[in-house]
């Protein structure tokens, strides 16, 4: 308890710097969790490995792991102000690409399932879609420590967030979709293998969360990827992609994994085509390749 609360007076001393001051600080924290961090930069360089190969080279990893800690330490820097600042003063810094293709689908009264990945200011860019095109029903993982859990989640609300504990998350997000809402899944995450199906995932067969492609299907809904993009960290761009359309047959089992295999050609598509924004600190093949983790 001690510790929250001097988490919560450290916040509001943070709070009354300037902001680039009070960004840098973030910027240099995240430099220094990179230098101290053996544990993630193991991690990172595990991941790295087994998918660009042994041979990749020193220079690739350092750069991915050195980004990697600053968008963490980012992410929680915009966690923090939106608690602070309004949504209006927040959004000065991001601009949306694409976004015609959310307004066809709310113009046809289709539900929306937004599959997104921890890629960039995630964190921000679900906030700005939230406030601005389509309020947000998310899937949160329940937390050891409830007072951080709780700060993390009022500050998800303040942009319109609704949000369900993964376990038994699935009545609350039908209920959302049946009423022709949004949800937003991130779909790179590692989860029980009940809920997933075999797919290729940056060129390697992982099981991959079927959910989405479920409820699409059986609502459908209108499956909309979209990430976060910036050039310069201070600015930013919320792209939204054009729709994924899967197939719908006899076989639905085979449809659902059609589907949720053109959702991870979209998502490999991204994070190759530029990785470092990818949340490369998470053990994401700790159920497909156990061994990755174990060197």
């Amino acid at each position: 308890m001690i510790g929250f609360y001097s988490f919560l007076f450290l916040e509001k001393f943070l709070m009354l710097l300037p902001k680039n001051l009070r960004r840098t600080i973030f910027i240099f924290l995240g430099y220094f969790a990179y230098k101290v961090s053996k544990r993630y930069n193991k991690v990172i360089r595990q991941n790295l490995q087994f998918i660009y190969g042994e041979n990749v080279s020193e220079a690739f990893i350092q750069k991915t792991a050195k980004y990697s800690f600053k968008l963490l330490l980012l992410n929680f820097l915009y966690t923090m102000e939106n608690r602070y600042y309004p949504i209006e003063e927040i959004a000065k810094k991001v601009s949306f690409e694409n976004e015609d293709v959310v307004k066809k689908a709310q113009e046809q009264n289709r539900p929306i399932v937004f599959i997104t990945s921890h890629y960039g200011a995630w964190e921000l860019g679900g906030a700005m879609i939230s406030s601005y095109l389509e309020p947000l029903m998310i899937v949160f993982k329940k937390m050891k420590n409830k007072r951080f859990q709780n700060y993390l989640l009022s500050s998800r609300a303040q942009s319109k967030i609704q949000y369900v504990e993964r376990a038994g998350a699935t009545r609350g997000l039908l209920k959302q979709l049946r009423s022709g809402g949004a949800i937003a899944l991130l779909i790179d995450t590692n989860v029980n293998k009940k809920q997933t199906v075999t797919v290729d995932f940056l060129g390697k067969p992982t099981g991959q969360i079927k959910t989405t492609a479920y409820f699409a299907r059986k609502f459908d809904a209108v499956i909309i990827p979209v990430l976060i993009h910036t050039t310069d960290d201070a600015t930013y761009t919320v792209k939204f992609y054009d729709a994924i359309t899967p197939p719908k047959t006899d076989d639905e089992k085979e449809d659902i994994k059609v589907s949720t295999q053109m959702q991870t050609d979209w998502l490999s598509q991204e994070i190759l085509k530029s990785p470092q924004p990818w949340f490369w600190l998470h053990r994401r093949w700790k159920n497909d390749y156990p061994e990755v983790y174990k060197k």
